[in-house]
């Protein structure tokens, strides 16, 4: 056998035998996604979630706006650094951290109350789907939202 196929095959039994970084990894949190009112199912916004030092946070891109709603409302119910600034753009939940099969330990923002919840989320369906749980103390006392990834 030659030197080039001989060097083809093993390049391509090693192809084969090595594991791809993008097949080995798993669906998380990180990107966009389409935010979904767990009471009326309504599109609320787009948030858009990123990693820094190993930990997630998150902003609001967009929102989405009944008509006679402000286009560009302020949380005005925020305490401190966020008392009355603009919701889009505003960081909404940060310090989420992977824990297994979710991500857990973070905070994340009510602009609607200006209430800080714990929460953890997991992401489902391919990495498609969100599911947010806010709580207080503990978990079974909160609210859970399904998100969904936005190409």
């Amino acid at each position: 056998m030659s030197s080039l196929p001989r060097l083809l095959a093993l390049s391509l039994l090693a192809a084969l035998l090595l594991p791809t970084p993008l097949a080995a990894q798993e669906p998380t949190p990180v990107g966009r996604w389409e935010t979904i009112d767990d009471e009326t199912g309504a599109s609320r916004s787009i948030v858009t979630i990123w990693e820094e030092d190993g930990k997630l946070f998150g902003k609001i891109e967009s929102l989405f706006r009944q008509p006679g709603e402000d286009p560009d409302p302020v949380c005005d119910r925020c305490e401190g650094d966020r008392k009355d600034q603009p919701i889009i753009g505003m960081t909404i939940l940060w310090d989420l951290r992977r824990d297994g099969d979710e991500y857990s330990g973070g905070h994340i923002l009510d602009p609607n109350n200006g209430r800080i919840y714990r929460f953890r989320v997991a992401v489902e369906e391919d990495g498609m789907k969100l599911k947010v749980r806010g709580f207080i103390g503990f978990s079974l006392l909160g609210r859970t939202q399904y998100w969904h990834r936005v190409e």
